[in-house]
């Protein structure tokens, strides 16, 4: 879109962690977490590290498309992974890992994930 660009066409660095956002909310419900069952719990997703590597830039008028998976779990953090990339030619424009935890609130206290997260670990 027009507005995710600058004067020159070029994606804007912030427009990937929204396209990124986007896909992590798709994710988390293939992966079985329900935000507004999680939200009456009042178990929120948070994320603590990002890690985003910028390869080359998207234009204005290019198709991108957005990967998302589970990477790794402990006992309460998880790490997804995304790549971003140019549907035309399956260039990665931008590849970032997400550190989470699912959090009690208003206690802020770290929850346990569920057991059988694991099972969605991309190999």
């Amino acid at each position: 879109m027009f507005y995710d660009t600058d004067a020159a066409g070029v994606v804007h660095n912030i427009a990937y962690l929204r396209f990124i956002e986007k896909n992590r909310t798709l994710l988390a419900s293939e992966l079985g977490l329900n935000y507004k069952e999680m939200a009456t719990s009042g178990i929120y997703g948070a994320v603590i590290r990002i890690e985003i590597d910028y390869r080359r830039p998207g234009l204005l008028g290019d198709n991108l498309k957005v990967r998302g998976w589970l990477d790794s779990v402990k006992r309460v953090k998880f790490w997804c992974g995304f790549e971003i990339f140019r549907a035309d030619d399956n260039q990665i424009l931008v590849a970032s890992k997400q550190e989470l935890a699912l959090v009690k609130m208003p206690e802020a206290k770290p929850t346990r994930l569920p057991p059988d997260l694991k099972e969605y670990i991309k190999e």
